[in-house]
């Protein structure tokens, strides 16, 4: 914008301009729009999207000019959704007249017609409307920078889902029926069964949150103006739901914290986002007063929300990564047929971080899972492998973890001594809507079915850590607080990093003194690795020489392999997870005597057992 002020929009124009686009906008052979609004009558219309790209390119086709609507409906566009939804009733109309289905007769008077513009706007509002941006007209922003000049706009983002609410009726199109009056002066009226007479409606649109009914007829018939009272049949509800997103970590500027914001969503967008999923939302950036006492502190300053357009999964579970290309497909199973494909999957992980081979094969297999066995009597056997890096700083265990984060469709990082137990585990706290007690997830629970990173493990004190202990063994999380008692699920894979107990593993001392964790806690760790820093001429040199050709080139040296990518690699994994293998009987009882010869091993040093059957 150059500041100077616009000239007032011509609605009438526009409403003609947009009625041309819904008749006339053609994808293929067929009218897009026009054809959704004659499954209408089927009651098979439930949204209606409109994309707003496809303005942009009926304006290169047309003569007549689009670019002030488009403009306007990116800028507007809280305004815009009402001028569309009548221009969607005036075209329905124009194709087959059609009155409401619970109508009266016709009446002329002033009074019936304003009565009958509210009945059509609960029949056009059986469906609703939104508008898809696209990913050419408008950016893709950051949380934080969306400010004031965004009111009103259509604004696009990516951020982290980190609350969900209950999704709830809300009134949309409140109706009241006089109990006095029993003439015939409204279409949208009701035969009632005492007086065998027509009812008057009167019909009240909710355009906030807070509105004042009636308190009486407004009928010019009604000589008692009787009493009205909320006809529940004829109102009209939507589904609504609140989310809460916070700012992604990597988009957090040095020395700031994450900024959250609330999304509203209604209709056939609800239930679709899941607290820890990071998601790409459009829609219109609107401020919120506050009400009551809050009002009068707040003064001038408003609350702001996001009323959800199109919301997009940025990154998907396993079970859904798309397989169906078939070029994708052979690609993936002749990965499977070379002769050292665990090995090349194993490097692609970090290969800009040198060696480490070993404990890539134990990532690689800590993102593929085992496999999840549920006996006939209920008892269920955990596939996820959990993993604990213990070794010297400066070996990359922290690299590690943060690119395990990025390649695992679910993932969450956390550190030892920036989380507390219920910040792992749940907690409770008011919700602000309803004022009821609910019941939050921590990090443990946003990770379900996926991957928790907790760097710094061996800092986490007693009391905190202690609260993970049920959540890596069982898989879920027990709560019983503010008279909440319930169990969630927590089925995910734990990988922790930790640094020995005097800074340095120590080779006087045993493993389980260099450690300094509680027996408990390291039993229900799968895999324990040693990562130590120990001088040597020729290894040192090597990693020297790949150090500085990544820091000079901003990539790692040449390989003698060439890598996969982190797409096809999320690819195979999530192929490989679709498998369920099993022991071959005649490993049964090579795995039965290791295990044996394991335990008589400690026995006879005089330590505890840690080795386990899982």
């Amino acid at each position: 914008m150059d500041g100077s002020l616009r000239d007032p929009p011509d609605f009438r124009l526009q409403k003609e301009l947009l009625k041309k686009f819904i008749s006339n906008f053609t994808d293929g052979n067929q009218f897009k729009y026009l054809d959704k609004l004659r499954s209408y009558h089927k009651q098979e219309l439930k949204v209606m999207v409109i994309d707003l790209e496809d303005i942009d390119m009926y304006n290169l086709s047309v003569e007549d000019d689009y670019s002030v609507i488009l403009r306007d409906l990116l800028s507007n566009s809280k305004t815009y959704l009402q001028l569309l939804s009548e221009v969607f009733d005036e075209v329905r109309k124009m194709q087959s007249d059609i009155s409401t289905s619970n109508c009266g007769p016709q009446v002329t008077s002033e009074e019936n017609m304003q009565n009958r513009r509210f009945a059509t706007e609960i029949a056009r509002k059986h469906y609703q409307i939104l508008l898809n941006p696209g990913t050419k007209l408008i950016p893709l922003k950051g949380l934080r920078n969306i400010r004031a000049s965004d009111i009103g706009h259509l604004v696009r983002f990516r951020a982290i889902c980190t609350s969900v609410g209950d999704v709830k009726p809300m009134l949309e199109v409140a109706c009241f029926m006089c109990d006095e009056c029993g003439h015939k002066i409204y279409e949208v009226s009701c035969i009632s069964p005492q007086t065998n007479r027509f009812s008057y409606i009167s019909t009240q649109e909710i355009v906030r949150e807070n509105f004042t009914p009636y308190s009486e007829c407004p009928s010019r018939t009604c000589s008692m103006k009787g009493k009205l009272f909320l006809e529940t049949r004829e109102s009209k509800f939507v589904k609504y739901q609140e989310i809460k997103v916070q700012e992604l970590s990597e988009d957090v500027p040095v020395g700031r914290i994450p900024r959250t914001l609330q999304v509203q969503i209604k209709g056939a967008l609800t239930r679709y986002v899941g607290p820890g999923n990071i998601i790409e939302i459009s829609g219109i950036f609107l401020p919120k007063p506050f009400t009551g006492y809050k009002a009068l502190h707040a003064g001038l300053v408003t609350n702001t929300f996001i009323e959800a357009m199109q919301i997009q999964q940025s990154k998907f579970h396993y079970s859904d990564n798309s397989l169906s290309d078939t070029k994708n497909l052979d690609r993936l199973k002749l990965y499977r047929n070379e002769p050292d494909n665990y090995s090349r999957l194993a490097k692609s992980i970090a290969p800009e971080i040198y060696g480490h081979l070993d404990v890539k094969k134990a990532l690689l297999l800590l993102l593929c899972s085992g496999v999840t066995r549920v006996l006939d009597d209920g008892v269920k056997v955990r596939g996820d492998i959990h993993i604990c890096l213990m070794g010297d700083p400066g070996v990359a265990k922290s690299q590690l973890l943060k690119h395990i984060v990025k390649i695992a469709p679910r993932g969450v990082f956390t550190t030892g001594r920036g989380s507390s137990g219920v910040g792992l585990t749940a907690f409770v706290q008011k919700d602000p809507l309803t004022g009821e007690m609910i019941l939050e997830g921590g990090a443990l629970v946003l990770a379900d079915n996926g991957i928790c990173c907790i760097d710094e493990f061996d800092k986490m004190d007693e009391s905190d850590r202690t609260a993970i202990h049920e959540v890596m063994e069982q898989q879920t999380v027990s709560i019983a607080k503010a008279g909440i008692t319930t169990t969630l699920n927590a089925r995910t894979a734990v990988l922790a990093a930790a640094n020995p107990a005097f800074g340095r593993y120590n080779t006087s001392f045993t493993p389980q003194e260099n450690m300094n964790l509680p027996a408990a806690l390291l039993s229900r760790f799968d895999l324990m690795w040693l990562l130590l820093d120990r001088p040597d001429s020729d290894s040192d040199m090597a990693l020297a020489h790949h150090v500085l050709h990544v820091h000079r080139e901003g990539v790692p040296p040449e390989l003698s392999f060439s890598p996969v990518s982190s797409a096809e690699l999320q690819s195979y994994i999530s192929y490989s997870r679709k498998f369920k293998p099993y022991i071959p009987i005649k490993l049964t009882d090579y795995i039965s005597g290791q295990y044996a010869e394991l335990r008589a091993e400690e026995k006879e040093a005089g330590e505890n057992s840690t080795v386990r059957t899982n």
